[in-house]
């Protein structure tokens, strides 16, 4: 593999100069919720819920509009995890332990840590309490608490994963067992699952499908290996441009596809999985299996899912565009707990943090939000240890390619990206503020191009 220091180089170094330069665009804003407030203990201009990529994001661009000593992010966990490497610590192609820092390094600094649960929210007061009983009040509330794994509606987990064959890349708990089940594979059914909800990164259940067959194909085992994926969903890919690559890699390699199959229950005591039939409810059919891949059940937060601030589903209701609340003006949403109609990824939040900043901006200023939200997200689909195929695409599922090439066809700088440049910029830059997503890139590029 390219050494990070190789690809950092020559034009990448140039293009990280040109991202460290990029400038505030316009947004804007509404009049404000703000005359009510708890009688708090503490009381903080800008409060951001979850200390995620979206909340250290938005508190790092918040710090640099009120001040550090004026931001407060609540978020109980010791640990920051850059999750979207879990695919590949699953495949052994990256450590566990490159993944994670201390919460505490990822902060921005001067910003107040709040090491709590957020146990209630109370936009009509302005104000949200912890679990540990602190009512903390706000003049603006950015929500960024991320989804929920909800292992626990799967029949037999989680304690199943105390059992061998069986890992899922989700958790920080069980991606390791991942690769110690393809490790230990020996002959047999494979089966990678995707469930009957929305989901973060919804290309990380095929990705490690994969990536074992490439595993299997390197170890010699791919001749005893039958690769199933079993999918709630109707199509492989939901933009067609790159379903249509997928599919001819799924003809290639000889991988079983079944479509409308959710599971509803692991034996992991006797290596079977249950799946019901989603076209004929109630009709089911056990699977045995060698090695089992569990992408689990995923909600809203369940401290969401009450809260005034949520839709009907449960999710952060927000507007599209501006991703400020559609009730409360001075609440905003971002990342996987809202219900943006777009694929849940580390790339969308990184996109939406530069139009929420913009929003705020304005709204601080008593003006109207200005800049959009297309729904930009990307979901780097690892179809091996040296490939990629980049998908970018929009609301509408149009593709919104970055690069001036073919991004539906397989690539090693795509992997080299997704391995090694994406985690730098996301340590590095997205964290601290200054990473907006690629649309800089984009005009850049197509300009160069016309």
């Amino acid at each position: 593999m390219t050494p990070l220091v190789t690809v950092m180089s020559g034009p990448h170094a140039r293009l990280f100069a040109c991202l460290l330069r990029l400038g505030p665009q316009q947004v804007g804003s509404l009049q404000l919720h703000t005359g009510a407030s708890c009688a708090a203990r503490s009381h903080y201009e800008v409060l951001v819920l979850g200390g995620g990529s979206g909340g250290i994001t938005m508190a790092a661009r918040m710090k640099r509009k009120v001040g550090a000593e004026n931001v407060a992010i609540v978020e109980p966990s010791e640990r920051h995890f850059y999750q979207p490497i879990w695919t590949l610590v699953g495949a052994g192609a990256k450590q566990l332990s490159s993944s994670g820092r201390p919460t505490a390094s990822v902060i921005p600094s001067g910003v107040e840590w709040i090491k709590a649960k957020v146990a209630e929210l109370n936009p009509d007061k302005n104000c949200i309490q912890t679990d540990n009983g602190k009512e903390i009040s706000y003049k603006y509330l950015i929500i960024a608490l991320g989804i929920q794994l909800d292992y626990e509606k799967i029949k037999g987990l989680p304690e199943g994963f105390a059992h061998p064959k069986i890992g899922s890349n989700y958790s920080v708990k069980t991606v390791e067992k991942t690769w110690k089940a393809l490790q230990d594979f020996k002959e047999g059914n494979a089966i990678f699952t995707f469930p009957n909800t929305p989901v973060k990164c919804a290309g990380a259940p095929q990705k490690i499908m994969y990536l074992s067959e490439a595993y299997f194909r390197k170890t010699g085992k791919r001749s005893k290996a039958n690769i199933i994926f079993n999918t709630s969903l109707g199509t492989i890919f939901g933009v067609k441009k790159y379903a249509e690559a997928l599919e001819e890699i799924i003809q290639e390699r000889n991988l079983t596809v079944n479509y409308k199959q959710n599971l509803i229950e692991v034996r992991a005591d006797k290596q079977e999985a249950v799946f019901e039939n989603l076209d004929k409810p109630g009709e089911t059919q056990v699977f045995s299996y060698e090695m089992l891949h569990v992408t689990p059940p995923m909600s809203p937060p369940d401290v969401l899912k009450t809260s005034p601030v949520a839709d009907a589903a449960g999710w952060v209701d927000v507007d599209k565009e501006t991703l400020q609340h559609k009730k409360y003006p001075n609440v905003f949403g971002i990342g996987d707990c809202t219900n943006l109609p777009t694929s849940k990824t580390a790339a969308a939040v990184a996109a939406q943090s530069g139009i929420l900043d913009r929003t705020i901006s304005l709204i601080m200023k008593n003006q109207t939000p200005m800049k959009k939200y297309d729904g930009y997200t990307s979901c780097p689909l690892v179809t091996g240890y040296n490939s990629v195929i980049l998908a970018e695409f929009d609301y509408t599922a149009r593709p919104l390619e970055t690069f001036p090439f073919d991004q539906s066809k397989e690539r090693l700088s795509m992997y080299l990206m997704k391995a090694d440049m994406m985690p730098f910029l996301y340590w590095n830059l997205m964290l601290r503020g200054y990473w907006g997503g690629p649309a800089f890139l984009r005009k850049l590029f197509h300009l160069g191009m016309s």
